[in-house]
Protein backbone atom coordinates (compact mmCIF):
# COMPACT_ATOMS: atom_id res chain seq x y z
CA UNK A 1 0.00 0.00 0.00
CA UNK A 2 1.24 3.52 -1.32
CA UNK A 3 2.08 5.72 1.53
CA UNK A 4 -0.03 9.00 2.06
CA UNK A 5 2.05 12.04 3.31
CA UNK A 6 -0.38 14.83 2.53
CA UNK A 7 -4.14 15.77 1.35
CA UNK A 8 -2.77 15.39 -2.62
CA UNK A 9 -1.82 11.83 -1.54
CA UNK A 10 -5.10 11.27 0.24
CA UNK A 11 -7.79 12.68 -3.24
CA UNK A 12 -5.65 10.36 -5.29
CA UNK A 13 -6.16 7.22 -3.40
CA UNK A 14 -10.16 8.47 -2.44
CA UNK A 15 -9.99 8.42 -6.43
CA UNK A 16 -8.71 4.67 -6.80
CA UNK A 17 -11.05 3.29 -4.73
CA UNK A 18 -14.06 5.44 -6.52
CA UNK A 19 -13.01 4.22 -9.53
CA UNK A 20 -13.27 0.67 -8.77
CA UNK A 21 -16.10 1.23 -7.00
CA UNK A 22 -17.42 2.38 -10.28
CA UNK A 23 -16.39 -0.81 -12.01
CA UNK A 24 -18.05 -2.85 -9.48
CA UNK A 25 -21.15 -1.03 -10.68
CA UNK A 26 -20.81 -1.30 -14.06
CA UNK A 27 -20.81 -5.34 -13.49
CA UNK A 28 -23.66 -5.31 -11.12
CA UNK A 29 -26.16 -2.29 -12.16
CA UNK A 30 -27.33 -4.57 -15.83
CA UNK A 31 -28.08 -7.92 -13.20
CA UNK A 32 -30.13 -5.44 -11.47
CA UNK A 33 -32.08 -4.00 -14.38
CA UNK A 34 -32.54 -8.09 -15.45
CA UNK A 35 -34.14 -8.75 -11.80
CA UNK A 36 -36.38 -5.82 -11.89
CA UNK A 37 -39.89 -6.32 -12.81
CA UNK A 38 -41.71 -3.28 -12.56
CA UNK A 39 -40.30 -1.12 -15.67
CA UNK A 40 -39.41 2.54 -14.34
CA UNK A 41 -37.00 0.40 -11.83
CA UNK A 42 -35.23 -1.53 -14.84
CA UNK A 43 -35.25 1.92 -16.92
CA UNK A 44 -33.72 3.34 -14.14
CA UNK A 45 -31.12 0.80 -13.38
CA UNK A 46 -30.34 0.77 -17.08
CA UNK A 47 -30.22 4.63 -16.93
CA UNK A 48 -27.77 4.93 -14.40
CA UNK A 49 -25.53 2.18 -15.70
CA UNK A 50 -24.72 5.24 -18.65
CA UNK A 51 -24.17 7.10 -16.02
CA UNK A 52 -21.66 5.56 -14.32
CA UNK A 53 -19.83 4.46 -17.32
CA UNK A 54 -19.77 8.61 -17.53
CA UNK A 55 -18.40 8.98 -13.59
CA UNK A 56 -15.36 6.66 -14.95
CA UNK A 57 -14.74 8.65 -17.50
CA UNK A 58 -14.99 11.82 -15.29
CA UNK A 59 -12.71 9.84 -12.79
CA UNK A 60 -10.08 9.34 -15.64
CA UNK A 61 -10.04 12.90 -16.39
CA UNK A 62 -8.84 13.53 -12.57
CA UNK A 63 -6.48 11.02 -12.91
CA UNK A 64 -5.14 13.03 -16.18
CA UNK A 65 -5.37 16.26 -14.47
CA UNK A 66 -3.36 15.47 -11.48
CA UNK A 67 -0.89 13.13 -13.37
CA UNK A 68 -1.52 9.96 -11.78
CA UNK A 69 -2.12 6.48 -13.96
CA UNK A 70 -5.65 5.53 -14.27
CA UNK A 71 -5.99 2.78 -11.75
CA UNK A 72 -8.24 1.99 -8.95
CA UNK A 73 -7.70 -0.38 -5.76
CA UNK A 74 -10.45 -2.54 -4.33
CA UNK A 75 -13.47 -0.88 -3.00
CA UNK A 76 -14.40 -3.55 -0.47
CA UNK A 77 -17.30 -1.04 0.47
CA UNK A 78 -18.78 -1.77 -2.91
CA UNK A 79 -18.21 -5.15 -2.46
CA UNK A 80 -19.72 -5.74 -0.19
CA UNK A 81 -23.15 -3.39 -1.03
CA UNK A 82 -22.84 -5.38 -4.24
CA UNK A 83 -23.38 -8.48 -2.52
CA UNK A 84 -26.39 -6.43 -0.89
CA UNK A 85 -27.75 -6.10 -4.26
CA UNK A 86 -26.97 -10.01 -5.15
CA UNK A 87 -28.55 -10.88 -2.08
CA UNK A 88 -32.04 -8.57 -3.80
CA UNK A 89 -31.80 -10.26 -7.00
CA UNK A 90 -31.75 -13.61 -5.89
CA UNK A 91 -34.40 -13.18 -3.74
CA UNK A 92 -37.63 -15.76 -4.22
CA UNK A 93 -40.15 -12.90 -2.95
CA UNK A 94 -42.92 -11.06 -5.10
CA UNK A 95 -41.80 -9.28 -8.02
CA UNK A 96 -43.13 -6.09 -5.77
CA UNK A 97 -41.20 -6.78 -2.53
CA UNK A 98 -38.10 -8.27 -4.89
CA UNK A 99 -38.26 -4.44 -6.12
CA UNK A 100 -39.09 -2.77 -3.00
CA UNK A 101 -35.30 -4.80 -1.86
CA UNK A 102 -33.82 -3.86 -4.57
CA UNK A 103 -33.94 -0.10 -4.35
CA UNK A 104 -32.63 -0.30 -0.45
CA UNK A 105 -29.90 -1.61 -1.81
CA UNK A 106 -29.40 0.82 -5.09
CA UNK A 107 -30.14 3.63 -2.45
CA UNK A 108 -27.14 1.95 -0.26
CA UNK A 109 -25.22 2.82 -2.93
CA UNK A 110 -26.10 5.87 -3.75
CA UNK A 111 -25.30 6.94 -0.33
CA UNK A 112 -21.97 5.75 -0.60
CA UNK A 113 -20.90 6.96 -3.73
CA UNK A 114 -22.44 10.44 -2.39
CA UNK A 115 -20.16 10.51 0.74
CA UNK A 116 -17.50 9.36 -1.12
CA UNK A 117 -17.38 11.97 -3.65
CA UNK A 118 -18.51 14.54 -1.57
CA UNK A 119 -15.14 13.56 0.37
CA UNK A 120 -12.62 13.88 -2.96
CA UNK A 121 -14.59 16.66 -3.77
CA UNK A 122 -13.56 18.58 -0.50
CA UNK A 123 -10.03 17.27 -0.86
CA UNK A 124 -9.44 18.60 -4.35
CA UNK A 125 -11.29 22.14 -2.89
CA UNK A 126 -8.74 22.34 -0.17
CA UNK A 127 -5.48 21.65 -2.30
CA UNK A 128 -6.79 24.33 -5.13
CA UNK A 129 -7.68 21.48 -7.69
CA UNK A 130 -10.41 23.45 -8.80
CA UNK A 131 -11.46 21.39 -11.73
CA UNK A 132 -11.30 18.09 -10.07
CA UNK A 133 -13.09 19.47 -7.75
CA UNK A 134 -15.99 20.75 -10.59
CA UNK A 135 -15.45 17.01 -12.06
CA UNK A 136 -16.29 15.50 -8.45
CA UNK A 137 -18.94 17.34 -8.14
CA UNK A 138 -21.07 17.08 -11.34
CA UNK A 139 -20.99 13.51 -10.38
CA UNK A 140 -21.60 14.07 -7.23
CA UNK A 141 -25.05 15.95 -8.36
CA UNK A 142 -25.71 13.00 -10.93
CA UNK A 143 -25.75 10.46 -7.81
CA UNK A 144 -28.02 13.09 -5.82
CA UNK A 145 -30.04 12.95 -8.38
CA UNK A 146 -30.23 9.04 -8.40
CA UNK A 147 -31.08 8.88 -5.24
CA UNK A 148 -34.12 11.18 -5.23
CA UNK A 149 -35.56 9.14 -8.17
CA UNK A 150 -35.07 5.87 -6.32
CA UNK A 151 -37.03 7.91 -3.71
CA UNK A 152 -39.81 8.51 -5.97
CA UNK A 153 -40.11 5.43 -7.39
CA UNK A 154 -39.65 3.80 -3.81
CA UNK A 155 -42.88 5.46 -2.88
CA UNK A 156 -44.64 3.61 -5.58
CA UNK A 157 -43.18 -0.13 -5.55
CA UNK A 158 -43.15 0.34 -1.09
CA UNK A 159 -47.18 0.60 -1.95
CA UNK A 160 -47.40 -2.12 -4.48
CA UNK A 161 -45.51 -4.34 -2.25
CA UNK A 162 -47.35 -3.41 0.95
CA UNK A 163 -50.81 -4.68 -1.37
CA UNK A 164 -48.95 -7.93 -2.47
CA UNK A 165 -48.27 -8.65 1.07
CA UNK A 166 -52.04 -8.22 2.25
CA UNK A 167 -53.09 -10.26 -0.47
CA UNK A 168 -50.62 -12.66 0.27
CA UNK A 169 -52.46 -12.36 4.43
CA UNK A 170 -55.85 -12.78 2.73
Amino acid sequence: MPSINNLRDLLVDELKDLHNAENQLIKALPKMAKAASHEELKAGFEEHLEQTREHVDRLERCFKILGQKVKGKTCHAMQGLVEEGKEAIQDDAPDSIRDARLIGAAQRVEHYEIAAYGTARAFAETIGEDKVAELLQETLDEEGETDKKLTSLAETINEEAQAASEDEEE
